[in-house]
């Protein structure tokens, strides 16, 4: 028998006294697979750097996200005291089969490894002599684990909880701050602005404590096909680009086809249902309600994929925010290059100025172009005060420069962005989800005059979407066209006599 150490150890544990039932109904040693192990390895350094895990994972079908988590939390409450875990599912039949994956746990455990339950029904095992317990309920009822204590808390597939928001304030309740604690939301994407994608974002945005943690369909060496009639389209071809080095295959791609028109024999619809169930990245998982968004995925796609140097005029566009939830967004731009993105949160309107301070003496841009609606006003004010001449506000909710086109500045600054993206030229942005996801997340109608209107922010919002801060820091930089002409950066003198008073 291995020493106390090595039993805690769970990779060590699980492969060596859990059995699992494969897909094909035998019963096998848990050897965990890539995502697993992926998994497991943030969660630990998570564990490493904070005392606890706080996790929101989003996944494709059948990726043995719950067989793992299901095994972790099974082999903290039998090699521990005191800890009580708790398992919360979308539906009765989801509850009944996590609960019988953690039973085939508890059955195969060789004699003597682990006391034999005080306690097991069909919903708990219960250990007295480590005075610690496994427990599992259904989302349909409000108060499940509520008026709990728990150290370890796995919501499965929470995207579909009915009464989501009150079940997460109950866990969340009963689940604490402690170190050693756990939570791990998962779930496949199911729609946008529910409690799931909420969390999402905000991990996403590094706001809600929890890390984010995707799962690519194509990790699984099961989802592939020999493909010997397979022809990759274009876009096929983009997929392949983008994603190779992350483990996609061509044949990934055949299996994917196939799959797609299992699930409808229009090629559109299939592909759309595809990607909640199968997602290839978030962007792709919440998809954009709306069909027609003003800038399209692929534009981007190919633009996060190229590389390209340039030596025009440094322009820095800065959407400035505060608050809790609220993030500052700084972008860097030369011509057909963008880069450098900056993410700043709680800072007031001094700090704000001091950071964008150090950047200008730095870097010496051409123009910092600055939202001055709210708190920019007073950062534009502060820095021109300072004898920045490159500093720039710019208001979009101006008159636009061209009005018998556009409804206001800011669609007009959007258009010429636009253009940026679709033009003959090549062009780079960084390789960023976030940036990506708000480049496409708007949507645009014409009014009646012909003129062009963006979706507010205030709009997207309602539709659950986060505010496109970083693609709006970006849109911000055209507000002097796609080059800014010579640099008119002035260093900051010094009053006469300064010096000498610190001398």
């Amino acid at each position: 028998m291995a020493d106390l150490s090595r039993l805690r150890d769970f990779r060590f544990f699980a492969e060596n006294f859990f059995k699992i039932r494969t897909k094909s109904g035998a019963v096998l040693p848990f050897v965990l697979n890539k995502a697993q192990i992926y998994v497991h390895d943030l969660l630990e350094q998570q564990i490493k750097d904070t005392g606890r895990v706080r996790a929101v994972c989003l996944k494709g079908r059948q990726q043995g996200l719950s067989t793992y988590v299901q095994a972790r939390y099974f082999h903290k409450t039998i090699t521990n005291r005191g800890i009580k875990t708790f398992i919360l599912t979308h539906e009765a039949a989801a509850t009944k089969n996590l609960f019988e994956m953690t039973k085939r746990y508890y059955e195969y455990l060789p004699v003597g490894l682990c006391p034999k339950a005080d306690k097991d029904s069909v919903k708990e095992l219960n250990f007295s002599a480590f005075d610690s317990g496994y427990a599992v309920g259904t989302a349909g009822n409000k108060g499940a684990g509520r008026s709990q204590t728990i150290q370890l808390c796995h919501g499965s597939e929470c995207a579909f909880w009915p009464h989501a928001e009150e079940h997460a304030q109950g866990l969340l309740q009963a689940i604490g701050g402690q170190d050693g604690t756990e939570l791990i939301l998962e779930s496949t994407a199911n729609g946008i602005g529910n409690y799931f994608h909420s969390v999402w974002t905000g991990a996403e945005q590094g706001t809600n404590g929890f890390i984010p943690i995707f799962l690519p369909w194509y990790w699984q060496p099961e989802y592939t096909d020999a493909g010997k009639d397979f022809r990759p389209s274009e876009s096929d071809d983009e997929i392949y680009e983008q994603y190779k080095d992350n483990g996609l295959t061509m044949a990934h791609l055949a299996w994917r086809r196939k799959k797609i028109y299992e699930f409808h024999n229009e090629y559109d619809i299939g592909v759309i249902r595809f990607d909640q169930e199968y997602p290839i990245d978030s962007n792709c998982a919440f998809k954009n309600p709306i069909d027609d968004t003003f800038i399209h995925a692929s534009h981007v796609v190919r633009a996060r994929k190229c590389t390209i140097d340039s030596d025009s005029a440094l322009i820095i566009g800065v959407d400035p925010a505060i608050g809790d939830n609220d993030r500052c967004a700084i972008i860097r731009r030369r011509g057909r290059m963008a880069f450098g993105i900056e993410v700043l949160r709680n800072h007031n309107t001094m700090e704000l100025a001091g950071r964008l301070k150090t950047i200008i003496d730095r870097e010496r841009p051409t123009k910092v172009c600055i939202d001055p609606i709210g708190i920019g006003a007073g950062v534009v004010d502060r820095l021109q005060e300072m004898g920045y001449e490159c500093v720039e506000g710019v208001n979009v909710a101006r008159s636009a420069n061209d009005r018998e086109r556009f409804a206001n500045l800011r669609a007009e600054l959007w258009s010429e962005m636009r253009d940026w993206f679709t033009g003959e030229l090549p062009v780079s942005i960084p390789d960023s989800d976030e940036l990506h996801r708000d480049l496409c997340s708007l949507g645009y109608k014409h009014r009646s005059n012909g003129q062009l209107l963006i979706e507010s922010k205030d709009d997207l919002r309602k539709r659950g979407m986060p505010s496109p801060d970083i693609a709006d820091a970006l849109m911000l930089s055209f507000a002097f066209g796609q080059h800014a002409g010579n640099t008119s950066y002035r260093p900051q003198l010094a009053p006469k006599g300064y010096n000498e008073m610190f001398s």
